[in-house]
């Protein structure tokens, strides 16, 4: 437990540090957060995570998303150095899509939050019910 607690308080140490600092506005985080805590960006990067894919392919594959959605997404990703994009010289023109090294260290974490969130899924859903029960 000691452990846990010591990584909390050296987290906030960091926040406590930048607000002394005069550090205003949204931490630089919260940037990040912005675009690889969405759900498209997330389904993206595990995607990718597995293999070099084809707009088209990853377009089938993200379900529910929409062609413009994918393409605000991945250049999103591109943006920020997260997705390598390769545009072959073909007709029509064949577009593959892949994780940088930025973006593979991104995956781990990505991963990471996906298999807790598999795992406490019942809890959470539980937990859930049991609140709408008490305040519904």
């Amino acid at each position: 437990m000691k452990a846990t607690t010591r990584g909390i308080d050296e987290m906030n140490a960091g926040v406590d540090n930048c607000v002394e600092a005069g550090y205003r506005g949204a931490f630089p985080v919260r940037n990040i957060l912005d675009r690889v805590g969405n759900k498209w960006s997330v389904m993206a990067v595990l995607r990718l995570g597995r293999r070099t894919e084809r707009f088209r392919a990853l377009l089938r594959a993200v379900d529910g998303i929409s062609q413009r959605m994918l393409t605000v997404t991945l250049r999103g990703l591109e943006r920020d150095g997260l997705v390598h994009r390769d545009v072959f010289d073909t007709l029509p023109p064949t577009v593959a899509n892949s994780l940088t090294p930025t973006g593979l260290s991104l995956l781990t974490l990505i991963t990471a939050l996906a298999d807790w969130a598999m795992q406490h899924e019942a809890a959470v859903k539980a937990a859930r019910a049991e609140y709408d029960r008490r305040n519904g």
